[in-house]
């Protein structure tokens, strides 16, 4: 028997499931190289037991040269010899399993890294060639191809399109990438390319992959066709809901994805997948459906702000998309691309965050105690919604955003391609503090290779573990309550004062936050757990109790 035949006994695990994103180079490194690394993953496989979650999702792993932070890919079957080997990554799997913990990859299938075999071959090859078709090369524009074949802008700077150039000189075609020019597009129109990535699927799947998340998974199947549409920029609002944009969002795309279930379909249990997806809010449902994803990623509360009402309309609005497409809903509040959630709820609502990162966190100056407030009140919400819930690597730890890293350690692409005018996600990139000493307080033993502050010491594991009250132990034990609490997806709205959110979940568990300044009653029953201390059956503002009749 296989150590991971558990996994078989409920197919439907990932519904209401508890998903840990592990960002791998700073997580935990193993070899005083001052990168995470896959050992040092499995070296702490029994913490991440102890703070109960069932899944985790490894961000890329694998061999790249960092343009962007791992999702340039150079090879999708391998390990990133910085890292580990494919060896390290069976015995980190395998330890996963041992302790009920199943485990998520990261597919990168828009783009690839430049170093990729493939793209290195298409930049010898001849235009039109079955190497280049793998790509998106086009004939420049002007009299001697100099100017792009359109103005289309990439995510990470001005133009979505570069040059390349033959080893005599000679300026040659452009290729389309819509991130860093060290990622290229590939062309899903390209049947080498479909079968590629099911290799890709099966490869790990075989391994023991339990799911995966699929990076930018709104964005494969591309209209190249001239003439070229005018695209200003990537704002989710400008693209069309009949499917017609020319980069994002096609029908086509989803045919892709029935051929990957087809795939994961035949594992048991079936693969999982999730998809990263900015599309239309009434598209989301296709790429979450059993024919497709299964699941899609719901980003809403990562932008909304600290209202009552606002949290309750979105939660409706997901519960009710999920359950169209058959699938469970997604709660997130920080990941890695955007500020974490502890310091976005200290600062005013319409804080712009790129301004802010550029004047080192100071401008506003961010409330960290109401932040941290909130932050715990929010997580332990959306811990007792239906449907699974992502956490990411430090904010069990109550982690604000490191905002005044200096200009030589920045490492995000977005830092050099707006011309140093972005700091961009390194603030959210930096290494988890496990001890309150060291160099890199307990993350290696020779430094980070982003630094942490001097405060990141208040906010270690070891500074927190057992201590009754911290937030490490407050997602503890609110994530081995839900275990023991959550049943059938279902969720029944209270009616409660202004400023608060009241819901009741299936064998009289209830659940109350209190986003307003002032306490508020709680509703009769008993007080298993709240995110600051009640007193005299009052909840604090910006706070969390959960309650049972039962």
């Amino acid at each position: 028997m296989e150590p991971n035949d558990f996994r078989a006994e409920d197919g439907n695990w990932w519904r209401q499931a508890v998903v840990y994103q592990v960002y791998p180079r700073s997580f935990k490194d193993s070899n005083a190289d001052g990168l995470g690394d896959v050992r040092g993953i499995t070296s702490k496989v029994e913490y991440l037991a102890t703070l109960g979650v069932d899944a985790i999702w490894l961000s890329p792993f694998y061999p790249s040269a960092l343009a962007d932070g791992g999702y340039d890919v150079a090879d999708y079957r391998d390990v990133d010899p910085k890292l580990g080997t494919l060896a390290d990554f069976d015995s980190m799997i395998s330890e996963c399993h041992q302790r009920g913990i199943r485990v998520f990859v990261d597919i990168v299938p828009n783009h690839s890294s430049d170093l990729h075999s493939w793209f290195q071959e298409a930049l010898v090859s001849e235009p039109g060639s079955a190497a280049r078709d793998r790509y998106i090369f086009r004939d420049g524009k002007g009299e001697n191809g100099d100017l792009p074949p359109n103005d289309w802008p990439s995510h990470f700077g001005p133009s979505a399109w570069t040059r390349t150039t033959t080893s005599s000189g000679v300026p040659g075609q452009w290729y389309l990438h819509l991130f860093a020019p060290e990622q290229p597009d590939f062309n899903w129109d390209n049947t080498e390319v479909i079968e590629d990535f099911k290799h890709t699927i099966r490869f790990w799947s075989d391994r023991g992959v339990d799911g995966f998340r699929i990076d930018v998974a709104h964005a494969l199947t591309k209209d190249m066709s001239e003439p070229y549409p005018k695209i200003r920029d990537f704002d989710v609002k400008r693209i069309p809901v009949d499917g017609s944009h020319h980069l994002f969002d096609r029908d086509q795309t989803l045919e892709i994805y029935r051929g990957w279930r087809e795939i994961f379909n035949t594992y048991n249990p079936p693969r999982v997948a999730v998809a990263e997806a900015s599309v239309p809010t009434r598209r989301r449902p296709r790429y979450s459906s059993p024919d497709t994803l299964g699941q899609a990623f719901n980003f809403d509360l990562m932008v909304m702000p600290w209202s009552a009402a606002k949290f309750k309309k979105s939660i409706d609005l997901n519960l009710d998309l999920a359950a169209k497409s058959g699938s469970s809903s997604t709660w997130v509040l920080s990941n890695h691309d955007v500020v974490r959630h502890a310091s976005r709820y200290g600062l005013p609502s319409r804080t712009n965050y790129d301004t802010w990162l550029m004047s080192d966190g100071t401008s506003p100056a961010p409330d960290g105690e109401l932040g941290l407030a909130r932050a715990r009140a929010a997580t332990m919400l959306i811990l007792a919604l239906p449907g699974s819930t992502y956490l990411y690597q430090g904010e069990e730890l109550g982690l604000p955003e490191v905002a005044n890293l200096p200009a030589e350690a920045l490492q995000d692409p977005m830092w050099m391609q707006y011309g140093m005018t972005r700091k961009g996600r390194d603030g959210c990139r930096v290494p988890l503090p496990w001890n309150q000493q060291g160099s890199s307080f307990g993350f290696g033993d020779n430094g980070a290779h982003l630094p942490q502050p001097d405060w990141f010491s208040d906010y270690s594991v070891e500074i927190q573990d057992g201590v009754m009250g911290s937030t490490l132990e407050l997602y503890r034990s609110a994530i081995a309550l839900r275990k023991k609490l959550q049943a059938a997806e279902d969720l029944t709205w209270v009616k409660s004062p202004r400023n608060t959110v009241h819901f009741s979940r299936p064998g009289g568990w209830h659940s109350f936050t209190n986003f307003g300044a002032k306490p508020v009653t709680l509703p009769a029953g008993t007080i298993i757990l709240a995110s600051a201390p009640v007193v005299d059956g009052k909840l604090p503002g910006n706070s969390t109790a959960w309650v049972t009749t039962a």
